[in-house]
């Protein structure tokens, strides 16, 4: 951070913040790990994960989320991480491999979708993957506290919310209510659908509203560091409700 005597933010966020949010998250893996079994946070081994099965690597964790979602469009799931044993072992502290950031849109469940359970990602949804300071913040609170190594910015087809903005935006018709916030969070992704045309303007929404996210979320001030060192991916991915599988649009860790 800048500033002499400024606070480092990673060590506030997994001190003090995670004192103030124990009672949601179950805290970080960090601040339990000394009295509670939990996930190990030994480093990575060569196959890019810890003694007890976790991702920490970016490329390890994308390969979980990949082969999760082959399965979920084969419809030979394994239901990982599901049952009272995992419930268990993650009831008093928590180390998730991934965050990931998508609508809304009840069809979009991103625990099935990559065949995961109880404890494998942090979630946040938001009408259109719309952000702000708080959906931000809930995006970092991973990377910067237990060291989740990969973020995944998730929009789908027919978004019901990208085509709502889209519309008011082109018709100049604000929404009622708050929904007026989720079409001003759009409008950079309006903007850049209108530049790039196509025959179906939503769609080219959806996908440039992913981008746009993601590339946003890997150049922030604090999340920057962590991708330039390898230690974090952030990806942009579509997911066709037609067929169930996920595209990557950008980001994918080599």
């Amino acid at each position: 951070m800048d500033g002499a005597g400024r606070p480092d933010r990673r060590a506030f966020l997994a001190c003090g913040f995670a004192g103030a949010t124990a009672a949601l998250s179950g805290c970080s893996a960090k601040t339990a790990a000394s009295s509670t079994p939990g996930p190990s946070t030994a480093g990575p081994s060569t196959t890019g994960a810890s003694p007890t099965g976790r991702p920490t690597t970016p490329a390890a964790a994308f390969a979980r989320l990949m082969d999760g979602n082959r399965r979920w469009v084969s419809g030979d799931l394994q239901h990982p991480d599901r049952d009272p044993d995992r419930r268990q072992f993650v009831a008093q502290a928590q180390e998730p491999f991934g965050a990931v950031l998508s609508c809304i849109d009840s069809r979009v469940p991103p625990e099935l979708l990559f065949d995961t359970g109880l404890g494998d990602l942090y979630v946040m949804r938001t009408g259109g993957e719309a952000v702000g300071p708080v959906v931000t913040g809930s995006v970092e609170y991973g990377p910067l506290t237990s060291a989740t190594p990969l973020i995944v910015v998730l929009g789908h087809q027919r978004c019901g919310a990208v085509k709502a903005a889209y519309e008011s935006l082109r018709d100049d018709k604000p929404l009622p209510g708050n929904l007026q916030a989720i079409v001003k969070a759009l409008q950079p992704a309006y903007a850049e659908a209108a530049r790039k045309g196509g025959a179906d303007p939503v769609d080219t929404m959806t996908r440039a509203q992913v981008t746009l996210t993601a590339n946003d979320l890997r150049s922030n001030q604090d999340l920057a560091p962590l991708v330039k060192k390898r230690a974090l991916a952030v990806v942009g991915a579509y997911y066709s409700l037609d067929t169930g599988k996920v595209e990557v649009l950008v980001g994918a860790p080599s």
